[in-house]
């Protein structure tokens, strides 16, 4: 039996499946984590969508920025901006558009499994946080998108305020930076500032921020798993944060590791295998 943690996947789908082709991936025994984003970008949004949702327990799938864009599509509540509306049409016309959009709310946000000491989010998370929090802010998400106010979490997915952690933070506010945070961040500074408008890699630090993942963390024991933050290619230069998303939609590869030993495998944009 092995875990796998999948990068981001943005309609890959044909790279995808060559992915599980080697890792010899078997749903019987076998269990598949996901960083989130399952669309935009790639060519198979749809084909993608309906196979990690038919993958069931064999899967742990975390929500994403660009997944929750396409429920607040969906929902008629934002309009398509961008790079966040390649892809939408096929999965908006599909006519099975209600399931797939009833399984996405399902989804959370965070994932914990204590046998590997690891946790996997989309973006990243607030260094000063603890464990128990990171967890209770990520079901704190998840209870609201799951109940009657999920059209409101849902509506508030563009804009970058607040940007700022603070523990006096109440009502959607408060959400709405929960949302930044797992989904979106990159750098961040010591006292919970969030810059959520630099896109660079590591040669490229806004001045006053660092990677969130290199500011001094609660949990510095904890292996924390992320997607989102292409241009890392992987690469943090820490030891217990994981980037996993390698870019696949952008001409890279696309990222598997197995959590059993840690161990990477990899296949390109154009289906040829690296190691």
């Amino acid at each position: 039996m092995a875990t796998y943690a999948i990068g981001d996947i943005h309609g890959c789908f044909q790279q995808l499946q060559h992915l599980l082709e080697i890792i010899d991936f078997n749903p019987a025994k076998d269990t598949l984590w996901f960083t989130g984003d399952y669309v935009n970008g790639g060519p198979e949004p749809l084909a993608t969508l309906r196979f990690i949702k038919s993958l069931g327990d064999s899967a742990v799938c975390i929500l994403g920025n660009h997944d929750i864009h396409l429920l607040a599509v969906a929902a008629g509540l934002v309009p398509k901006l961008n790079d966040r509306e390649i892809g939408v049409d096929e999965v908006l016309a599909a006519p099975d558009l209600n399931e797939i959009t009833a399984w996405l709310r399902t989804l959370p946000f965070a994932h914990y499994e204590p046998a590997f000491n690891a946790l996997i989010v989309h973006a990243g998370v607030i260094p000063s946080w603890t464990l128990p929090e990171i967890l209770a802010h990520a079901e704190t998400m998840s209870k609201v998108l799951q109940s009657h106010e999920a059209d409101t979490f849902l509506s508030m997915v563009i804009g970058n305020e607040p940007d700022t952690w603070d523990h006096n933070l109440t009502g959607w506010p408060r959400l709405k930076f929960f949302l930044n945070c797992f989904t979106r961040m990159r750098f961040c500074n010591e006292y919970g500032k969030l810059d959520l408008t630099s896109k660079g890699d590591l040669n490229d630090i806004p001045a006053g921020f660092l990677p969130w993942f290199q500011l001094p963390r609660k949990n510095k024991y904890l292996k924390i798993i992320f997607g989102h933050w292409a241009s890392l290619l992987g690469k943090t230069g820490v030891a217990n944060a994981l980037a996993i998303d390698t870019g696949c939609v952008w001409g890279n590869t696309l990222t598997a590791l197995r959590l059993n030993d840690w161990k990477r495998f990899e296949v390109s944009s154009t289906l040829v295998e690296t190691f």
